[in-house]
């Protein structure tokens, strides 16, 4: 039901009654159960759940949403005041309000609390600690005219290469997570107690170091575009794993590779630096010649290098591919910014 007033109408005596709440929390609850039902029809319609027909569309549509004990609970402000001088926070509960509960941020993520907070907070419980989550409405400074492109080519051997020829390697990252494999297994292998307690420690930390590392070479190539006047340009890889065909042995790395992840970071820390952000066609950069456009699957006759059947143009496989990017950059830029042509 997406009218939250018609439903507010048919259910607020009895949430109140049935629950004990006050008027602003029972009106929350029924806030989060229009906005669960809202979502889950955005999902449906956009096919995120298969065809009509499918199995997971049918459970979807035939079970009602069901909320987690410790799924993120959002208040607004009169359920959940802040304090940022005194760095606490006050927020209702069944018990009673709960006053003067400190929090902890870095002085930037305060001066952004003071300045941007809009609308509601999140609370959420995560690996036995509490985090409130604030909607921040962070003005995006002015996208300037960039002097050139740095283009970005994403991989599993290599992370991140740029066109200027810097390499962010995935040596370090890939035997991380073999060895978090191997841990996994062998407490799986357990089957303890506490085995299963210090799985549960572990769980998603695999994940966050991703997320790390990929953090750090995305703010390192924003600075470098920012610094240089220049853009930034990726690679467009939406649908990859239904393109490529990989042997079963690859599949799981390829499957757990966080590429979207870092185009993500680049985009919103290039839209924060006011840096220009283009993602381009991904097909054939790395088997294209930059110097005379020939294009051959043997001008890559390994992983690592490229060798122009044509023109004899070598060099490293993956920096090649980031000049294509780059120059793809170009002439899409051209092609975004030209004025349009009055009608004849």
């Amino acid at each position: 039901m997406k009218d939250r007033n018609g439903l507010q109408r048919i259910v607020y005596a009895d949430v109140k009654a049935a629950f004990g709440l006050s008027a602003q929390p029972a009106v929350r609850v029924v806030k989060k159960v229009v906005d669960a039902y809202t979502a889950l029809a955005a999902s449906l319609g956009a096919g995120n759940l298969g065809p009509p027909n499918s199995r997971r569309y049918r459970k979807a549509v035939g079970e009602p949403v069901v909320f987690r004990p410790e799924a993120a609970q959002p208040f607004d402000d009169r359920c959940l005041s802040w304090q940022l001088d005194a760095r606490t926070v006050s927020i209702w509960t069944l018990d009673g309000r709960m006053k003067n509960l400190r929090f902890a941020c870095s002085p930037d993520q305060l001066k952004t609390l003071a300045e941007y907070r809009r609308g509601e907070s999140d609370l959420v419980h995560r690996d036995g600690k509490w985090f409130l989550i604030a909607t921040c409405d962070v003005p995006s400074p002015e996208v300037y005219e960039p002097a050139d492109w740095v283009g970005v080519d994403r991989g599993v051997v290599n992370l991140a290469t740029t066109s200027d020829g810097t390499n962010y390697q995935g040596r370090r990252l890939g035997r991380y997570r073999r060895w978090q494999a191997r841990k996994r297994a062998e407490l799986q292998a357990k089957q303890t107690r506490s085995a299963s307690r210090r799985l549960a420690r572990r769980a998603n930390k695999e994940q966050r170091h991703a997320k790390d590392v990929n953090h750090r070479i995305s703010k390192d190539i924003v600075s470098v575009a920012q610094r240089t006047g220049r853009g930034i340009a990726v690679e467009e890889l939406d649908g990859i794993r239904d393109r490529v065909r990989l042997r079963r042995d690859q599949r799981g790395t390829l499957s757990a590779w966080p590429f979207h992840q870092l185009g993500q970071h680049l985009k919103y820390k290039a839209e924060r630096a006011g840096v220009p952000f283009l993602e381009v066609d991904a097909a054939y950069t790395s088997q294209r010649c930059p110097r005379c456009g020939h294009t051959e699957r043997a001008n890559r006759p390994t992983r690592n290098t490229f060798c122009c059947r044509r023109c004899g143009l070598a060099g490293p496989a993956d920096v090649v591919a980031g000049v294509n990017v780059r120059d793809r950059a170009r002439s899409a830029w051209v092609f975004v910014t030209a004025p349009l042509s009055a009608p004849t």
